[in-house]
């Protein structure tokens, strides 16, 4: 009995390169490797605590800290590109819910993990912090999920 073999997965397309930041999110590509670990209930957790866009209003920079949450399921998100589609959105017009949600929502979308979360900690816009927060859904039982250890906001009080 003779086995046909595997086609070679691809290799993701930015590592070891130089790389330019995607002009928006849209054009931002995000590579998928095969799970070290397939079978295997863990979380993945990606921090961005200098994340920027743009106010769709005033077109002025609003900053937040994301934190990214996610059980893999067949793939997990190659790093760099994930780094490269964060960038991407500092000349990228958007309200905070709408970018928190749709960074979320792409990610599962693509990646289509067991599971996934996104907090986005918004730094105060008009005196304001806007913290958003969106999931898939109900967490695997038997995950051992941290707290996203952001702080609520607090200014200088």
């Amino acid at each position: 009995m003779t086995t046909t073999p595997e086609p070679p997965k691809p290799a993701p397309q930015f590592l070891g390169r130089e790389t330019p930041l995607p002009a928006s999110p849209e054009e931002a590509v995000l590579d998928y490797v095969p799970n070290p670990r397939p079978g295997l209930t863990y979380l993945v957790r990606f921090v961005a605590p200098e994340f920027t866009s743009l106010c769709p209003v005033t077109n002025q920079p609003d900053f937040a800290h994301l934190v990214i949450d996610y059980v893999p399921g067949d793939t997990i998100v190659e790093s760099k590109s994930l780094k490269l589609f964060l960038g991407s959105f500092r000349n990228h017009n958007g309200f905070h819910e709408d970018v928190t949600v749709g960074i979320g929502v792409r990610l599962f979308e693509e990646m289509r993990p067991q599971w996934l979360r996104i907090g986005g900690y918004w730094y105060p816009r008009g005196g304001i912090p806007i913290d958003v927060f969106w999931q898939s859904g109900a967490a695997p039982q038997g995950l051992w999920l941290p707290d996203q250890g952001v702080p609520s906001y607090r200014g200088r009080g």
